[in-house]
């Protein structure tokens, strides 16, 4: 294998790394009686999510309804669609279904319930419907205590389509520590939990009680009550993640291919061939100095203080600190970054070349909607 071989920039997938932290998270969740649920959306691959499944029959989620048809397309069998669905995507969705997969849509409103409602009775059929708990205020769902619940689970229910409850804890990517992670876990826990009591009362049984955010997941415990826990960046890791204490730098199995094409000694800058295009313009958490992500030697050790310091569209700027010189760095050096947002870097790209040992393989990965 000779990355020298290859045309920067590209994006690395360190099969290893990969590997060790799909395993970690599976061998965490071991520990209690719930499945995990992957979300495939950051890697968008599916010779990586063969991996991240133990086979096609196994749960996944997805968040664009081209995932949907890619895997589905690929024999993936048991697909939750996690993002709120809107009634021009129903023909679809029911195409889908009438091909052998088990898809199950999301909803947080009487007007969506409405809708799939009268959708099902014109075509004589059912779908899978997962109602969105809102567990931290930061993004859509009902609120377990909303009286709009009791009224969406009736119409589903009634009609043969409620299967469950979902949620995500987006609170848990504004942490401060490890415990405060731990922390919003319970929460997210709770609302499902309180939800599922609340419809129980009527007469409601939720068979589905799903629940994730990758740092809920690696952190979370108990898990009592809960069917199914879902996850993505995982599988890769980013800075994000590292961050926040879930992962190490060390731990992030993907990253940017870039060469060095230029010096400004004046300003004592590093010139790449990585720019907004390749790396994304997501510079993470604000209060994470990451710039556009952290710069790592060819074989993928972090240099202490360096990071992508700005960007163009083809091309990142490296300030160096006093004391390292242009020297360390001739033009034509390779040099990994390390993405701050898995899911943002990735989609700049048509696949990984994929690094394991002395071996180098390419999985292509799709994008769209």
């Amino acid at each position: 294998m000779s990355l020298n071989a290859l045309h920067t920039p590209c994006l690395l997938l360190d099969k290893k790394k990969l590997l060790t932290n799909i395993g970690r998270l599976n061998t965490h969740l071991a520990q209690f009686d719930v499945r995990l649920r992957p979300h495939l959306k950051t890697l968008k691959s599916v010779d990586a999510a063969r991996y991240m499944l133990e086979d096609t029959s196994a749960p996944c989620t997805v968040s664009t309804l081209e995932e949907v048809k890619q895997f589905a397309q690929a024999g993936f069998t048991d697909i939750t669609y996690a993002v709120g669905i809107s009634e021009h995507k129903l023909p679809e969705i029911l195409d889908i279904q009438n091909q052998g997969v088990t898809l199950h849509i999301l909803l947080d409103s009487f007007e969506q319930a409405q809708f799939v409602h009268a959708f099902c009775q014109d075509n004589g059929c059912k779908l899978s419907c997962l109602i969105e708990i809102d567990c931290d205020g930061k993004r859509a769902g009902i609120a377990p205590e909303d009286p709009q619940l009791i009224a969406v689970g009736k119409i589903l229910a009634s009609n043969g389509l409620y299967s469950g409850l979902l949620t995500h804890a987006g609170g848990s990517y504004d942490c401060n520590s490890l415990d405060e992670i731990r922390a919003i876990a319970q929460q997210e826990q709770n609302a499902v939990r309180d939800a599922a009591s609340r419809l129980s009362a009527q007469q409601i049984d939720s068979a589905i009680i799903s629940v994730g955010s990758t740092p809920t997941a690696m952190l979370g415990d108990g898990f009592e009550q809960i069917t199914e826990v879902r996850a993505g960046v995982y599988a890769s890791m980013d800075l994000v993640m590292a961050g926040l204490g879930v992962c190490r730098s060390q731990d992030i199995a993907l990253s940017v291919l870039t060469r060095v094409i230029g010096h400004n000694r004046e300003k004592n800058w590093l010139i790449l061939d990585a720019g907004w295009m390749a790396l994304s313009r997501d510079t993470g958490i604000a209060s994470l100095q990451y710039g556009y992500g952290l710069v790592c030697d060819e074989a993928g050790h972090v240099i202490p203080e360096l990071c992508v310091n700005s960007v163009n569209q083809e091309h990142g700027i490296v300030a160096l600190p006093e004391g390292l010189d242009l020297s360390h760095f001739a033009i034509g050096t390779l040099l990994r970054i390390l993405p701050n947002h898995a899911c943002a870097t990735a989609a700049q790209h048509a696949g990984y070349q994929v690094i394991s040992n002395d071996e180098m393989d390419y999985w292509p990965r799709f994008g769209g909607w």
